[in-house]
């Protein structure tokens, strides 16, 4: 809010370029807000493939989740105006792999009622694999919007 506040002091200024630089410090921290969230739904995408992976089944509270993920962050990434996207494909990919280790830490947490440590889950599954598998998933033309 301080921001808008010294944006509009600075347009009343007639200070143009003074604005512009806190515009574009407007727009950053709004991509960042919006990374994040990406980053959170990301978590919980990757932690639902990975106890898939492990426990070589799935639930239809793990699919609602994996599908829900995927619709908020297809949502999220998606620029109303323009039409494109915050994160191109590589950067929606490096998201995922940050989000990856954060992901394996919450499923060594919930698999198998936490029988195993996230290190050997790391052991267990291919961060690969996942990621590819995450990616798919957003990537798809396969509407989403609706329950299946």
């Amino acid at each position: 809010m301080e921001e808008i506040l010294e944006l509009k002091q600075l347009l009343l200024q007639g200070d143009i370029k003074g604005a512009l630089v806190i515009a574009e410090e407007i727009a950053e921290m709004s991509k960042k807000d919006i990374i994040n969230n990406i980053y959170s739904f990301a978590v919980v995408l990757l932690l639902h493939l990975i106890k898939q992976k492990v426990e070589n089944r799935t639930t239809r509270s793990w699919d609602t989740s994996i599908r829900n993920s995927v619709r908020n962050i297809k949502r999220l990434n998606k620029r109303l105006k323009s039409n494109g996207f915050y994160l191109n494909l590589e950067e929606l990919e490096e998201t995922l792999i940050e989000a990856y280790y954060s992901a394996l830490d919450d499923a060594a947490l919930e698999t198998l009622e936490g029988i195993y440590e996230a290190r050997q889950l790391k052991t267990m599954v291919k961060e690969d694999d996942i990621i590819a598998s995450a990616l798919a998933l957003i990537t798809s033309t396969e509407s989403t919007e609706k329950p299946q």
